[in-house]
């Protein structure tokens, strides 16, 4: 059937970038695999507030590998100075506590990403200001609190540049497969 075969469609990459942001990270290779995932989609990567390492950490740098130079890492202080710098940007907050499956979101370029630390989440007060914008990942069980950080990022980043590139394939930008 080498008549049939189907042409992969280009992949179009959003501009501008999607964004991740991480608040208040403690376990080192999380980060590390965040960031490579960030330099594979030339997402910048927002570290907020307290680190629970250094990003010298041996341990951070071994998961992020030698792709820490492709990495954008933009620094923030504080959860106020990251929403100051976030500005007009629209941010989807994933959070166990969601009731909006991640999926049912409509990602747009630009927007970012924000998960919070693995042991605590995300600040209840800031999911109390964003209450459109909080997203889940359904798990079917309960006896699983939460997906692996590094995991969570993978999934909910993939899906928005998945929804992203198929408006564009859609919009005639490119000859992909709908």
């Amino acid at each position: 059937m080498t008549g049939n075969r189907l042409q992969p469609p280009a992949f179009q990459w959003p501009d501008p970038p999607l964004h991740v942001a991480l608040v208040e990270p403690e376990i080192p290779p999380n980060t590390g695999n965040i960031a490579r995932l960030c330099a594979a989609t030339q997402s910048p990567l927002h570290l907020v507030g307290n680190l629970g390492f250094r990003l010298t950490d041996a341990r951070v740098r071994r998961a992020g590998l030698d792709y820490w130079k492709s990495v954008q890492i933009l620094r923030h202080d504080s959860l106020a100075a990251f929403e100051s710098a976030l500005g007009t940007r629209r941010a989807f907050f994933l959070s166990t506590k969601g009731r909006i499956p991640y999926a049912s979101a409509t990602f747009e370029p630009g927007d970012t990403l924000v998960f919070g630390s693995e042991t605590r989440g995300l600040p209840p007060d800031l999911l109390a200001r964003h209450p459109d914008t909080v997203l889940t990942i359904p798990m079917q069980t309960q006896h699983v609190r939460s997906l692996n950080l590094a995991d969570s990022v993978a999934i909910v980043l993939y899906e928005a540049l998945r929804q992203i590139n198929l408006r564009l394939s859609c919009d005639g930008n490119s000859s992909g497969i709908q």
